[in-house]
């Protein structure tokens, strides 16, 4: 099972979320190649993660335009389960749920949903009110979720083919999920030959 997982240029759980992504690929039935937005590479390299994202996964993109590498059009033709992108700026979130096509994670994610291809969020700001996130230095750092963000989220919510993830902890379930449908698939094509 082929999997695209993007990451967009927020550090807010990346930690957690690499841990949880590099336990899954480790599946010898699970292919995940990672896409960073350009604010995305910065933000594994600030949290020392590049270098182990090289490491643990096949395949690792980054983006040079809103076509480039053409992950649309891998997605359009079918050569994806689904797509993640985890975790998910306000900025990224706006962009999907307003059909703004101009970096290759939304570009991305809004043709991947024209073929009918499941994409999960897990956006930054999905409640309103504070918040504590981890910064690169390991300090704690209180933000605010401001409801302009959140309608976004709430928005995402209503598009067919968009699923919300509030907490990293949900991951593992949307992989279960396709990976039975996935090998019940193969099963079936298995007895056709």
């Amino acid at each position: 099972m082929r999997v695209v997982w993007g990451i967009t240029g927020a550090g807010d759980r990346i930690e957690e979320i690499f841990e949880i992504m590099k336990r899954i690929n480790e599946d010898k039935d699970v292919e995940i190649k990672v896409y960073l937005s350009k604010a995305g590479e910065q933000v594994v390299k600030i949290y020392r993660l590049y270098n182990k994202l090289k490491e643990s996964f096949e395949r690792v993109y980054v983006e040079k335009n809103a076509n480039s590498p053409f992950l649309a059009g891998q997605l359009q033709s079918g050569k994806f389960e689904f797509m993640i992108i985890a975790p998910s700026t306000a900025n990224t979130t706006a962009k999907i749920s307003l059909g703004i096509a101009d970096t290759l994670l939304t570009n991305s994610a809004l043709m991947a949903l024209k073929a009918y291809v499941p994409v999960y969020i897990l956006p930054t700001d999905y409640k309103v009110g504070d918040v504590l996130t981890k910064l690169p230095n390991g300090k704690l750092i209180k933000i605010r979720v401001r409801k302009e963000d959140v309608e976004h989220v709430e928005r995402l919510r209503k598009m067919d083919g968009v699923f919300i993830i509030e907490n990293p902890e949900e991951i593992p379930a949307v992989f279960e999920k396709h990976m039975k449908v996935f090998r019940e698939k193969k099963i079936v094509d298995d007895e056709e030959l």
